[in-house]
């Protein structure tokens, strides 16, 4: 169970993303967005060269869930947002 709230999350997921996993991505012409927060899931959409990368799973994995897991809650759950998807969350 995630000790904070959705509403809590969103200040610190928001910074470490702009901060840490944007310029990470950047550098390989990718982009992320934060789509929402619910029920402690963090909804990222990976855009740019990120779209259709064969290594996009493994950015989520080895990038953004990690930062995002070791700097709040090694719980947090991640999700990837597929393009067109952003308002259907909760068939993810």
């Amino acid at each position: 169970m995630m000790p904070f709230s959705d509403e809590d999350l969103r200040p610190p997921v928001s910074s470490i993303i702009e901060s840490k996993i944007a310029p990470m991505l950047a550098r390989d012409g990718g982009a992320i967005q934060l789509i929402d927060i619910m029920n402690g899931k963090v909804y990222v959409q990976l855009q740019g060269s990120c779209v259709g990368c064969s290594a996009s799973g493994s950015t989520l994995k080895f990038i953004v869930e990690k930062e995002l897991k070791s700097a709040i809650h090694p719980e947090l759950e991640i999700v990837n947002v597929p393009q067109g998807m952003e308002n259907n969350l909760q068939e993810l």
